[in-house]
């Protein structure tokens, strides 16, 4: 009986985190599109790519102006902390062979978050799955209905719309940094580099300079 109670718990989480995150992924496709890239880029970019942050780096260093090489090296630099969820994520998860391959594209903040505030594994296993296909199904389908609505205007940029991505990332970004000081202090470094790198850098360069932000707080 507890178990039952724990399963419904986990479903109840993941469907209710998929859902309300899931949303953010019309403004990513409103934002791939005013960033110049095409409906398909933009729905290949969240199926193959699934991370919100990372793809909203990529769309950003290239709407304003960057070479691909610098908006994918920032996206990269974004995503790379998965790695370190996946590590954690492994031996909780337990799983192998192709459903390994299949849950590491679904480690990501939102799943690793559910599965890991759940009190057993197997309820932290059922957490994991239901988030991942709930966020990604709707994650997909909002970024086809955002970019296609954003297609769909003559100039998106005179509804301001190029300013929908920079919003939804600052927007992602802040809950985390609500409790934890040095996260702030991080993130405050971060944005200092890269807002003296601008002047001199070409768009998503600055990014990855502000990635020196992390070993300044950890020196510390």
């Amino acid at each position: 009986m507890e178990q039952t109670t724990y399963r419904s718990s986990a479903i109840r989480d993941g469907l209710g985190v998929g859902l309300a995150v899931g949303l953010s992924g019309m403004a990513f496709g409103a934002a791939a599109i005013t960033s110049g890239l095409s409906v398909a880029q933009a729905c290949a970019m969240s199926l193959l790519a699934f991370t919100g942050a990372s793809q909203f780096a990529f769309a950003g260093a290239v709407g304003a102006g960057g070479d691909l090489v610098a908006a994918a090296a920032s996206a990269l630099l974004l995503g790379g902390r998965n790695t370190l969820y996946g590590l954690r994520m492994a031996d909780t998860l337990g799983f192998r062979g192709p459903r390994r391959l299949l849950a590491a594209h679904g480690v990501i903040d939102e799943t690793t978050a559910v599965s890991l505030a759940q009190p057993t594994p197997e309820a932290s296993r059922v957490g994991f799955v239901t988030t991942f296909a709930s966020l990604y199904v709707v994650w997909n389908l909002t970024t086809l209905a955002g970019a296609l609505g954003t297609s769909a205007l003559g100039d998106p940029g005179v509804l301001g719309l190029d300013a929908v991505g920079p919003a939804t990332f600052l927007a992602i970004l802040w809950p985390r940094l609500a409790g934890d000081r040095r996260l702030r202090v991080l993130a405050a470094t971060g944005a200092a580099i890269a807002l003296c790198a601008t002047p001199f850098f070409p768009p998503g360069v600055p990014v990855l300079l502000s990635a020196v932000a992390v070993l300044v707080v950890l020196f510390r």
